[in-house]
């Protein structure tokens, strides 16, 4: 059911008790201090002002990411390369924001609405709430989402289905399709199921992480059929990032990213790095810009955090610390 945003408060409150719920299932508090360091250059710990928790990131044109405050929905806007961030959207109440993507020809924003089960789209021109979709109405949370060529797949944790937005090639909007999965990736369990999600353009295959069982598949997003990537265990598996043969997974309570090299066609995977930072505390999605990696601190489970950051480590592994 839709949140209403006629009693905004309530509506507010209802979607952060259900987000902290679902988030506790994730994750295990971890041990380590509530607020992190800046480094020396200035850059690679990025704050975003005001925000009151984070989950998503996307990235833009040139060195733009966007990011979303988990749980007010609000997005910010900042330079990867200038060290800076601000709000960018103001959202109306009621909303939250977990994983986005950034569809850049089309100057759109799609954001997941965890617990609400809601999808949203914005205008990276106007601001606007360009459609909201309301992808299912059972029990669920709208975890992540990955943009094809097509349009826009979205990620349920508490279901074995993805749900497609189609956009057309002047960016307009079509009818929201869900897609029952068979195989390995419909396996449910208590917590956290489908978690992460992106796109190979090379095997022409959906890949998505599965929380709970530490492990990544790939899915048709034809038949909804899916094989397990072998060969990798990856505890607190949640974000993950595609180019070419290479998968960045991100594990937020592990606080490391994990490059992979995949072989789609064998649906095996070998561990290259495993890419760390002290200022990681709990990152759960990344972004690319060039040989760097963007990646958000949600910081599930750390008590009075006071400010919330992306940071930016190499890619290839090599830390910028």
């Amino acid at each position: 059911m839709r949140l209403s945003t006629g009693n905004s408060g309530s509506a507010r409150r209802r979607a952060a008790i259900g987000l902290i719920a679902l988030a506790s299932l994730l994750v295990p508090a971890p041990v380590m201090a509530a607020s992190q360091p800046q480094s020396e250059d200035g850059h690679s710990v990025i704050v975003l002002p005001g925000a009151k928790g984070a989950e998503g990131i996307a990235a833009g044109e040139d060195n733009t990411f966007f990011a979303g405050d988990l749980v007010t929905g609000d997005i910010f806007r900042g330079d990867i390369h200038k060290g800076t961030a601000k709000k960018f959207i103001d959202v109306p109440d009621g909303r939250v924001a977990v994983g986005m993507k950034a569809d850049t020809r089309n100057d759109l924003l799609f954001v997941a609405g965890g617990p609400t089960g809601q999808a949203y789209v914005y205008s990276t021109e106007t601001k606007k709430t360009v459609k909201t979709y309301q992808l299912t109405k059972k029990a669920s949370f709208i975890n992540d989402v990955a943009l094809t060529s097509d349009g826009a797949w979205f990620t349920n944790s508490q279901a074995a289905e993805l749900y497609f937005v189609p956009v057309g090639h002047d960016g307009g909007l079509g009818k929201l399709r869900t897609l029952k999965l068979t195989g390995p990736a419909a396996a449910l369990t208590k917590g956290f199921n489908l978690n992460g999600i992106a796109y190979s353009s090379d095997a022409r295959r959906l890949v998505v992480s599965h929380s709970d069982n530490k492990a990544l598949y790939t899915v048709s997003p034809r038949t909804g059929a899916s094989a397990e990537i072998k060969g990798v265990k990856l505890p607190n598996v949640d974000g993950i990032l595609v180019k070419g043969s290479t998968v960045w997974a991100v594990q937020n309570a592990s606080n490391q990213i994990s490059r992979l090299r995949v072989n789609f066609h064998e649906s095996t995977a070998k561990l290259r790095e495993v890419i760390k930072s002290q200022h990681f505390n709990v990152p759960t999605t990344v972004a690319l810009f060039g040989d760097d990696l963007a990646a958000v601190n949600a910081k599930f489970g750390v008590p009075n955090a006071k400010t919330f950051e992306v940071v930016v480590v190499d890619a290839r592994g090599r830390s910028l610390d």
